[in-house]
This record gives C-alpha cells, structure tokens and sequence, in this order.
C-alpha cells in the first residue's frame, strides 16, 4: 500500500505529460491542416505583397502637412472631338476588331522592334488615369541580353516551385489545356521586356512619403492601355505575372523600395511558326448587365 501511494505522484505524472503529448499532436495536426488549406485556397499570393519594404504611411504623417500637390492647378477650357453617330459606331466596331485580335502570344522572334515604336506606346499608357494625378508607375524596359537572361533565371526558378509546390493541382491542371509550364524561351528571345512597377508611395523633395492614392488600380489600367497601344502598333506580348520573383526583380533592376512589381510583359513579332490555343471570348449578352 505505502509503494502504491509512493508511486502514485509519478503515474500521475505520466499521465499528464501523454495527455500533453496528445494535446501537442492534436494542436500540431490542426495547424498543419489550416495552413494547408490556406495555401490551397490562396496559392497565388505574390510574396512581393510581404515584402519588408512595403512601408505604410502612418495617419499622422499623411495628415500632418500638405503633400506636395499643387492647390491652385489652372483649369482650362476642353475642347472635346465630337463624332456624327454613324462615325462613332464605325470607330467603335475597328477598334473592337482590332483588340478583337490581341493574343496572349507565347512564342516570340527575336526580330528587333524600332525603339520609338516603345517609346510611343509606353506614352500612351502613361496618359492613364490616376488616383489625385500621383501617376504611380514605372516601366522598366530591358533590352539588354544579360538582363533579360538574368530575368529569365529568376523567373523560371521560381516558377518551378509555383508549379510544383504553390499553385495546388487544381490550378496546374486548369493550365495543361493551355500547355503552359515554368519554361518562359521568351524573355530570352523577345527584344524588349517592359516591367511594370507599381510605386505603393512617392517621395517629396524634404524626403517625406507622399500618399498614392488607388496605386494599384491605377497602374493596372495603365496596363490596360499599354496593351491596346501595343495591339495597335502591330505587336504582341503575353501578360505575365511573375510569382514571389518581385522583390528578386526589383534588386536586379535597382529600383526603389516605393516599387512593387505588377506585370512583366515580352514584346515583340510573333515567331512564323507561333500558334495560340483556339479560345472563344465570352459574347457580350454573357458579359454587359443594362439595367
């Protein structure tokens, strides 16, 4: 009896440390289970997004002093072209037709692009609206070779992963139709990328931030733009978005902590031999709701 009552503090004291044991497991098990079903429902997340420069403003500092912006902008008078209907449908109906014809286009010569082409098209996509006129962007263009294949390397690592760790079967899946993979041959063979950076802030002549305002939403209808520009000038591209290769990207390009990477685009002539998957656009009574 006086053994039993001895060792009764040590049995209960086994008991306790299974029952943590137990706990822990069962604790270790839910948290793995939730973090995978976080990756899985949100595998496209950019770790751009998390990158340890994307300093926010603080509320303080945002309103404690004017920002720069110029309180007395001159208003003019607006001259706007006006077109008779029939030549407002006609307009409508070619350029529909012709941006009817823009595809995500993979394959790429290497055949030089005149440089002015780039310029003007690249001007036309900073006509784009903005948030408070901050015009939050930056495109960077790349011609040089090293560049391009230093861009490709750190593309396709990354890609890898996404493909093979990140993006979930589901996803991989949805792409084989499309016969897509990490390999990019085309930021090697396309004479020009443009990236497009969004600046999350901007910077006043004293060194404080400067609010900009919707950047993101800005920038991606620049982007927009850039892409008709580019349609209309007789060139191609395919829209890239380069998973977790943002803040890699940026460094090699030395840019500034206030840029974040949106869009990576190749551009240039199709290769002659260029095929594009046979895909239908949805009809417009599938897309426009008129209330």
């Amino acid at each position: 009896m006086a053994l039993f009552s001895s060792l009764t503090p040590v049995f209960i004291a086994i008991i306790c440390v299974l029952i943590g044991v137990i706990l822990k497991k069962t604790n270790g098990e839910k948290e793995k289970h939730e973090t995978k079903s976080k990756l899985l429902s949100r595998p496209w997340v950019d770790e751009d997004l998390k990158d340890g420069t994307d300093h926010h403003l603080e509320e303080e500092e945002a309103d404690e002093e004017w920002q720069g912006l110029d309180e007395n902008v001159a208003h003019v008078p607006f001259f706007a072209e006006r077109y008779p209907e029939d030549e407002m449908i006609k307009r409508s109906k070619m350029f529909y037709e012709l941006l009817n014809k823009r595809r995500s286009v993979r394959f790429l010569s290497d055949e030089p692009v005149p440089r002015e082409v780039l310029d003007n098209v690249i001007r036309t996509a900073g006509t784009s609206p903005s948030g408070a006129h901050t015009e939050p962007w930056t495109f960077v263009v790349v011609q040089d070779p090293y560049l391009k294949h230093k861009i490709r390397e750190i593309v396709e690592e990354e890609e890898e992963i996404n493909y093979k760790k990140r993006m979930g079967d589901r996803w991989v899946n949805d792409l084989k139709r499309l016969r897509t993979n990490w390999i990019k041959e085309y930021l090697d063979t396309a004479p020009y990328l443009i990236l497009i950076f969004k600046q999350v802030y901007g910077q006043l002549p004293n060194g404080k931030k400067k609010t900009h305002y919707y950047n993101e939403i800005s920038v991606s209808i620049a982007c927009g733009i850039l892409l008709a520009a580019l349609q209309n000038a007789g060139l191609y591209t395919v829209t890239s978005t380069p998973l977790n290769c943002g803040p890699q990207l940026r460094v090699l390009l030395q840019r500034p902590a206030n840029e974040k990477l949106l869009l990576l685009l190749p551009v240039g002539y199709p290769k002659k031999d260029a095929t594009v998957p046979a895909l239908t656009r949805k009809p417009l009574e599938d897309i426009m709701v008129v209330m």
